[in-house]
């Protein structure tokens, strides 16, 4: 993580950013858009995350020596380029959705206004970073609700695809919902609690069960969290997690926190493990789940009565292995010339792939007096919504039309940067945590489903589909 992030760019970002410049296009501003097109999982919402990862990067993106030696050495760019290239930074302006958000396909999670070439080369970990990010954020929130309130931890850094997937997917895993993290340096760098106690090998590494949890127990009386799956749970595990209780908490007057089971059927276990603690004293001992748990098995272990006190989640949150890719892309909407805004849109014989043109914003429409969001609306930079009313229509089938009254229509995007120059300060990583709380309670139970969600209606105004319509009829005329 300490190497420079400026040739994490793909490297056909620099062969037409060259001839953009060869062709002297370098001053043509130009308006790009992040956005994706499916929601992970089927699922009806997602999380915006990595937006601090993001301004850090351009604040700091410059191309040193050996960058320029290396890109020196292909042999495909001018002397020219290269001098720019030694001389660059971002000058542009940007606008976002903030960390937290409840997002859906098209809307642009953040939108570039830049010279081409500074544009162009910003593609990739703009990219990569939003993609991570939003993906995990939006898995563990997926996570969060099937715990029904039970707390939920972050345990993938073992699994995770490197170390940053390993950092920054704990730190989305927390703004999706996430109360902690069994990465010391996620823990550190982002102020937020550390998770974990035992493996099976501190079990292993001792005569007996009962010598590794009374070791265990006496070097950590106050946070004492025994693992009891090693051997036997019900015939080892926890008889010998009583006994030491008995022996070493107890004449301290200290309660036991925790014991964790990592196999087996968690929901028979779970029950009798309740049920032996109890009847020996240790109602308030609680029961941690882990071993490879997602949103349907959390779910279904309490359809059974699972008597389960927190999950410790890992694989399946840190790589969002049911669904591993968010799909966010960045897209060209429109150049200026003399002043003045030229629209783009990539047309292709697949619907979904179709872009909005233009510049654009994003819209949320809030009820007045229920405070739920009722639908979102993509319109042009310069559109104002009136305060009375509002007409939304489908755009595939616009006679599908609902009259909005009674709301707050709030903008999404907020200015980030503004002619290169940082206007924003980004909120700390609980503070994020506590807003992505506030913005799915915002939103309708059905659109959370886990399973076939209602679709939340996401439209274009109406002069954003007349110039989309335009420009498809001109291409096919053309």
């Amino acid at each position: 993580m300490k190497d420079s992030l400026s040739l994490v760019t793909d490297f056909y970002e620099f062969t037409m950013s060259n001839g953009y410049f060869n062709k002297s296009m370098q001053s043509t501003i130009a308006y790009f858009d992040v956005f994706f097109r499916k929601i992970p999982d089927n699922g009806g919402y997602a999380i915006v995350a990595g937006l601090e990862q993001v301004i850090d990067y351009i604040t700091h993106l410059q191309f040193s020596k050996e960058d320029i030696s290396y890109l020196r050495e292909q042999n495909q760019f001018s002397e020219e380029f290269l001098q720019y290239l030694e001389n660059f930074h971002f000058t542009g302006s940007i606008w976002a959705i903030p960390e937290g958000t409840v997002v859906f396909p098209n809307e642009p999670l953040l939108t570039v206004k830049a010279p081409i070439i500074e544009a162009q080369l910003l593609e990739t970990m703009l990219l990569l970073t939003l993609n991570h990010q939003s993906l995990i954020a939006t898995k563990t929130s997926r996570i969060v609700k099937a715990a029904k309130g039970i707390p939920v931890m972050e345990f993938g850094a073992r699994r995770a695809h490197g170390v940053d997937a390993a950092v920054y997917g704990a730190r989305a895993s927390i703004i999706g919902g996430a109360v902690g993290t069994s990465c010391s340096l996620s823990a550190k760098k982002f102020h937020v609690s550390a998770s974990g106690t035992m493996a099976h090998s501190w079990i292993q590494s001792f005569p007996s069960e009962y010598e590794a949890f009374k070791a265990y127990a006496e070097t950590y009386p106050n946070s004492c969290t025994l693992l009891i799956d090693t051997y036997d749970v019900l015939q080892s595990g926890v008889p010998n997690a009583i006994r030491v209780f008995h022996d070493v908490l107890d004449p301290l007057g200290i309660r036991p926190k925790a014991v964790r089971l990592d196999s087996g059927d968690l929901a028979y276990l779970s029950k009798k493990v309740r049920e032996m603690l109890d009847e020996n004293g240790y109602p308030d001992c609680g029961i941690c789940a882990t071993n490879s748990l997602d949103e349907f098995l959390i779910t279904s272990l309490l359809e059974q009565g699972a008597k389960i006190d927190s999950f410790g989640v890992g694989e399946n949150l840190i790589t969002a292995k049911s669904n591993p890719v968010f799909g966010g892309v960045y897209k060209l909407s429109a150049l200026e010339k003399d002043g003045k805004l030229i629209p783009k849109i990539k047309i292709s014989e697949t619907m979904a792939k179709i872009t909005n043109p233009s510049f654009k914003k994003v819209y949320r429409f809030y009820d007045n007096d229920t405070h739920k969001a009722l639908a979102d609306v993509i319109t042009l930079y310069d559109e104002q919504i009136p305060k009375d009313h509002y007409v939304i229509f489908d755009e595939q089938n616009p006679w599908k039309k609902k009259t909005l009254s009674n709301y707050t229509a709030v903008c999404l995007q907020k200015p980030i940067f503004e002619n290169g120059k940082l206007v924003y300060t980004s909120p700390d990583l609980k503070q994020i945590a506590t807003y992505c709380k506030e913005q799915l309670t915002s939103m309708w139970e059905e659109v959370k489903r886990l399973e076939n969600p209602h679709l939340y209606y996401v439209d274009l105004s109406e002069k954003l589909w007349h110039l989309k319509k335009e420009m498809l009829a001109k291409a096919v005329t053309n």
